[in-house]
């Protein structure tokens, strides 16, 4: 008689190990996934851009839910959880019998095993039992497998089986899942994702995560330079940081270009090229030369900022175009927009162009202003992630694939004959592929009648 406790805990193993909790598991699992595709999982920490879409309340209520970070959340790792407690119960509880049947087959063919089986035929043979034991041997070890032969009496059994290991490609199926999860938990209890932003010749040392955590990166990742390149049309093509890591003073990695899709993994941690702004308003270097003596000056002027010129008047950089494609297919390029202030008459805006320092002169005036060169400083913008579980990960593909090929392609198939003076019982049985394993059975009893 079973006691309470007993009950209860069978009770407990009836559930972890029921398919229907399974299914209910997969279901949630799909659920909260579409809820993280809808839901963009930028952290806490983009708040502006959340609000831009949903009330203040609706975003408290989905950030006490998780719905912001939501696969390192609490109950998503406790979904994960459940569900390889669960495969970890299916399996167990169906291991026992394929394990028997993989390591102790029935190798006699009894009646009630006969009847058991969904394959199986019986033949009349002219010749005596030695004979028909001997050529039905010849036969399976020509067309199937070598056969065990047992003899109970009179009667001779021959067993023979192909394929065994495909019976536990569904527990290397399951075995692989869990991997996969518990790299997944391990990514979402001990990785992180976030984002740093790193003037050119600038470093750090230190990141912050999207819960406000500091994390010590134990080396200095340094931006030596940073490069945008434009189309025709002025949309950016290309941005690249070069980036070095040095460690107690010795150089590891030393100017390392980072673009996009090509980025810099250093001890676990990759940095993604992400995006950049200007470090502050470009400086122009501007030559100024008088038409009528011929003489020259130079001036350096930030965007928005007002010099004075030699002889009086002054000078502002209004607006800064990297690519334009003007009529004169040569002076494409970078283009500034300025005011010129004479020392008496009225304000001018002035348009110069880089690669065509005499564009300025078509506008006529006293004073010729030619573009030299353009400082910009730039700021760079790194995304960090670090995932420690990710080579569990591709440790459970890999058993994924494995589990596959070996459930799908290795089908566990097994022949039993039985043998009594002149009669002939054929009889067999597949784990898969039930059509094709009958064809090969039928031709296999014609060739049985006709030996």
């Amino acid at each position: 008689m079973k006691t309470d406790a007993n009950g209860f805990a069978d009770s407990i193993w009836r559930v972890f190990s029921s398919l229907q909790l399974t299914i209910a598991l997969l279901i949630g699992l799909a659920t909260v996934s579409i809820i993280g595709t809808v839901i963009p999982q930028e952290g806490t920490a983009a708040l502006e851009n959340y609000l831009r879409t949903i009330s203040m309340s609706t975003y408290q209520f989905y950030d006490r839910l998780g719905f912001f970070d939501m696969y390192h959340s609490w109950w998503f790792i406790a979904l994960l959880c459940m569900l390889c407690m669960n495969l970890i119960a299916c399996s167990l509880r169906r291991l026992p019998h394929d394990w028997k049947s993989i390591t102790q087959p029935p190798m006699v063919l009894d009646e009630a095993l006969e009847r058991s089986l969904p394959l199986s035929t019986l033949l009349e043979v002219p010749d005596d039992a030695a004979d028909i034991e001997q050529k039905a041997s010849s036969l399976l070890r020509q067309e199937f497998a070598t056969p065990t032969v047992n003899r109970c009496g009179r009667e001779i059994h021959l067993f023979a089986q192909k394929g065994r290991c495909g019976r536990i490609g569904v527990y290397v199926l399951h075995a692989s899942i869990i991997v996969i999860f518990i790299g997944v938990i391990i990514g979402s209890l001990f990785g992180y994702e976030t984002s740093v932003e790193i003037p050119e010749g600038g470093s750090v040392t230190r990141i912050v995560t999207a819960k406000g955590t500091t994390i010590d990166l134990g080396y200095t990742l340094r931006c030596d330079s940073f490069a945008v390149s434009y189309y025709e049309t002025g949309v950016p093509r290309e941005y690249k940081s070069v980036l070095s890591v040095t460690d107690k003073g010795r150089t590891i990695v030393d100017r390392q270009a980072v673009i996009v899709n090509r980025p810099l993994t250093f001890r676990g941690t990759t940095f993604y090229q992400s995006g950049y702004r200007p470090a502050g308003p470009p400086a122009f270097h501007v030559t100024v030369r008088d038409r009528s003596t011929g003489s020259t000056a130079r001036i350096t002027a930030r965007q928005g900022e007002t010099v004075s010129l030699p002889g009086g008047g002054s000078f502002r950089p209004i607006d800064y175009v990297p690519e334009v494609r003007p009529s004169v297919p040569h002076a494409a390029g970078p283009a500034m927009l300025a005011e010129f202030i004479p020392a008496a008459g009225e304000p001018q805006t002035v348009l110069l162009l880089q690669r065509y320092p005499e564009f300025d002169v078509r506008r006529g005036g006293g004073l010729v202003f030619t573009c030299d060169s353009i400082d910009e400083t730039w700021i760079t913008g790194l995304k960090v992630v670090r995932d420690p579980g990710v080579r569990v990960v591709w440790l459970g593909c890999l058993l994924l694939v494995g589990g596959l090929f070996t459930a799908f392609f290795q089908s566990h198939r097994r022949i039993w004959i039985r043998i009594a003076g002149g009669r002939i019982v054929l009889a067999g049985s597949a784990r898969r592929s039930h059509a094709a394993f009958k064809g090969f059975f039928e031709d296999l009893a014609d060739k049985l009648q006709k030996m």
